[in-house]
C-alpha cells in the first residue's frame, strides 16, 4: 500500500511514491492506465485478505490512502492522455520561429497531493517558452490547481492561516505553506470588486426592499508595529533552544514603551457592513396583510469609505429591481450615525429611513438615569412610559417629555450640571432624528422597526473572523479576506470560483502562457462612489 504523503508545500515539494517511475522521462498513458488497474486490484486484494485482528478503524484508513494515491494517478493519466492528443493545439499555437522542445515536468499541488506531469515545450526564438497543455486547460502558474487555492481560501475566511494550514494537513495529509494560503486569499481577493459587480441578482425577491448599515472596529496595525514587522530580521542564534533564542530577541527589540491613559492598544479601523434582504407581502389567517422574509439575505463588507457601501448598495438594489424610479418600497435601518444619515439622503432619497428602535431605549435609559436611581422602580416605570410613547408614534412628545425634565433640574446644586448635560444631549438626538421615528406607522405596515439583523451579522461576518485576541491587520490585506468571507456566506463561492478559472483561462489563451493568482501585493480599497 502506498503512503498519501505527508508533505507540506515550502517551494521545495516532493512528489509521491507512485509517481516515482516518471520522475526522469514522461510515461505514456497507458502505462499509467495500468498502473490505475493495479492500484485497484491491490486495494480489493488488501480488502479481501482473511485478518480476523483488523478492526474497522484500521481498513477505514487504508482505503483512505488507496483512493488518494488512485486520485492522483487518475490525474496523472488525464494530463498524459491529454498531453498525446494535443497535437492540434501545438501546431495551433506553433507560430514562425519557434520550435518543438522535449517535453517538460511540472508539479501540481491537486486535492489529492502533489501530482507530476509532462507537457510539450514550445520555445520562441530570442523569447520566451509556452506549454500549450496549460494554456488550453486553463492551468495557473502557481502551482496549485484552483480546487486548492479555493478551498484554501474559502477555509481562510473561518478560520486563521496557521490553523488553514493544519486543517488541510489533517485531512489531506499535505497543504500549502501559510504564505502560499495567504497569497491565494490576496490573489482571488482581486478579482471581487468585478465579481460584485457582474453577479446575477439573486430570483424570487419579494416586493419591499431592506437595507441595513453598521460598522465594526477592527484592530489594525500601528506604524510601528508595519515598520516591525518589514525591517530586516536579524542574525538567527544557531544551537540555542527556542526559550533562549526567545530572549535575545527580546534584548534586541528592548521593553515596549508603556501605554498613556486613554490610549487605545486596538488602533481600530472600521469596515462597514451592508445586509440586503426583501420581503414578501403574503395574509395571515385572518387575511390580514403581513410581509414574510427575509428573503435572499445579501451580506457586503468593506474597509473603504461609508459612501463606498452605500454606492454598492445603490448599484444592488439597481440591480434587484428597486431602482429609483421603479416605485417600489424600500427601507433603510441605521443606528442614527450622522454618516448613514446624510449619505442615505443621497443615495436612496425620499425612502423610508428608520433609526433603529434599540438604540432610542438605550437612550431613553441613559435619560431615565439622570432622573431616577439606577436599577430603581421608578426608573423602569418612567422607561416603559416613554418605550410605550415611542411605540404608539409620540416621540415628539418624548421630547417634550425631555425637555420638561431638563428644565425642572435648577443649573446648580451638587451633579446637577451633568445630569442636565446627558439629558440635553439625548434631547437633542431624539430631536434630529424625529422623522426616523414613525414607529407607530411602521408597524401597521409590518416593516422594520430595528436592526437586528445587520447588528448580528456585524459579529457573524466581521468579528468573528476579524476581531480575536492578538490579531493586527493591514486593511488592504483584511478587505480581501472579509470580501471573500461575505461571497461565501451570500452562497456565491463555487459560482465566484468558476467566474475567475474561466477569466483566467480566457486570458491565457488570449496571451499565449499560464497566469499567476497567487500574489503577495493586495488591491487597493475600491473606489466606486468615493470621488462622485
Amino acid at each position: 500500500m502506498s503512503n498519501r504523503g505527508k508533505i507540506v508545500d515550502d517551494g521545495r515539494a516532493v512528489c509521491n511514491s507512485e509517481q516515482d517511475a516518471w520522475r526522469d522521462q514522461a510515461p505514456a498513458s497507458s502505462e499509467i492506465r495500468d498502473r490505475i488497474g493495479r492500484q485497484v486490484e491491490d486495494a480489493l486484494a488488501f480488502l479481501g485478505k482473511p485478518a480476523a485482528q483488523r478492526s474497522f478503524g484500521e481498513v477505514e484508513k487504508a482505503v483512505i490512502s488507496f483512493v488518494f494515491v488512485l486520485g492522483r494517478l487518475l490525474l496523472n493519466y488525464f494530463l498524459a492522455w491529454r498531453n498525446e492528443n494535443s497535437v492540434g493545439e501545438v501546431k495551433q499555437m506553433k507560430t514562425a520561429g519557434c520550435r518543438v522542445r522535449p517535453a517538460q515536468p511540472r508539479l501540481l499541488g491537486t486535492y489529492f497531493g502533489k501530482v507530476r506531469y509532462w507537457r510539450t515545450y514550445l520555445r520562441r526564438r530570442g523569447g520566451s517558452g509556452v506549454y500549450p497543455l496549460d494554456i488550453v486547460l486553463g492551468l495557473p502558474a502557481d502551482g496549485f490547481s484552483f480546487l486548492v487555492m479555493g478551498l484554501a481560501a474559502r477555509l481562510s475566511t473561518m478560520v486563521s492561516y496557521d490553523q488553514v494550514a493544519g486543517l488541510l494537513l489533517n485531512f489531506l495529509s499535505w497543504s500549502p505553506s501559510k504564505m502560499s494560503i495567504e497569497k491565494a486569499v490576496l490573489g482571488l481577493g482581486r478579482y471581487t470588486a468585478e465579481w460584485f459587480e457582474t453577479a446575477p441578482p439573486p430570483e424570487g425577491d419579494g416586493e419591499v426592499l431592506v437595507i441595513q448599515f453598521d460598522s465594526k472596529a477592527t484592530p489594525t496595525a500601528t506604524d510601528s508595529e508595519l515598520e516591525k514587522r518589514r525591517r530586516k530580521r536579524g542574525p538567527r542564534m544557531a544551537g540555542s533552544s527556542p526559550r533562549h533564542r526567545g530572549r535575545e530577541k527580546r534584548r534586541r527589540r528592548g521593553s515596549k514603551p508603556r501605554r498613556k491613559k486613554g490610549d487605545k492598544s486596538k488602533n481600530g479601523r472600521a469596515a462597514t457592513l451592508v445586509v440586503m434582504y426583501t420581503l414578501r407581502v403574503a395574509k395571515d389567517a385572518k387575511g390580514k396583510r403581513i410581509l414574510e422574509g427575509p428573503i435572499n439575505r445579501r451580506f457586503y463588507g468593506s474597509y473603504a469609505a461609508k459612501r463606498h457601501a452605500f454606492a454598492i448598495a445603490q448599484r444592488e438594489a439597481a440591480k434587484r429591481g428597486f431602482h429609483p424610479s421603479s416605485g417600489r418600497l424600500i427601507q433603510i435601518v441605521t443606528d442614527g450615525d450622522e454618516d448613514l444619515t446624510r449619505y442615505a439622503g443621497e443615495f436612496f432619497p425620499g425612502v423610508i429611513h428608520t433609526l433603529d428602535v434599540m438604540h432610542v431605549m438605550e437612550h431613553l435609559w441613559e435619560a431615565g438615569g439622570c432622573l431616577h436611581k439606577e436599577g430603581s422602580p421608578e426608573l423602569t416605570t418612567w422607561v416603559k412610559k416613554m418605550e410605550s410613547l415611542i411605540y404608539r408614534g409620540k416621540a415628539l412628545e418624548v421630547v417634550g417629555l425631555l425637555a420638561e425634565a431638563v428644565a425642572g433640574i435648577p443649573k446648580t446644586g451638587p451633579g446637577n450640571k451633568g445630569k442636565r448635560e446627558r439629558l440635553e444631549s439625548n434631547r437633542d438626538y431624539l430631536l434630529n432624528r424625529i422623522d426616523q421615528m414613525n414607529y407607530a406607522w411602521l408597524r401597521r405596515q409590518d416593516l422594520e422597526l430595528a436592526s437586528g439583523s445587520v447588528e448580528g451579522a456585524v459579529n457573524h461576518v466581521i468579528a468573528k473572523r476579524f476581531d480575536s485576541g492578538g490579531m493586527r491587520w493591514i486593511r488592504e490585506r483584511a478587505e480581501a479576506l472579509l470580501q471573500l468571507r461575505c461571497i461565501d456566506l451570500n452562497g456565491d463561492w463555487e459560482a465566484f470560483m468558476a467566474f475567475i478559472e474561466q477569466k483566467v483561462t480566457q486570458a491565457a489563451r488570449r496571451d499565449r502562457k499560464a497566469h499567476r493568482i497567487l500574489t503577495w501585493r493586495p488591491a487597493p480599497l475600491p473606489q466606486l462612489g468615493l470621488t462622485a
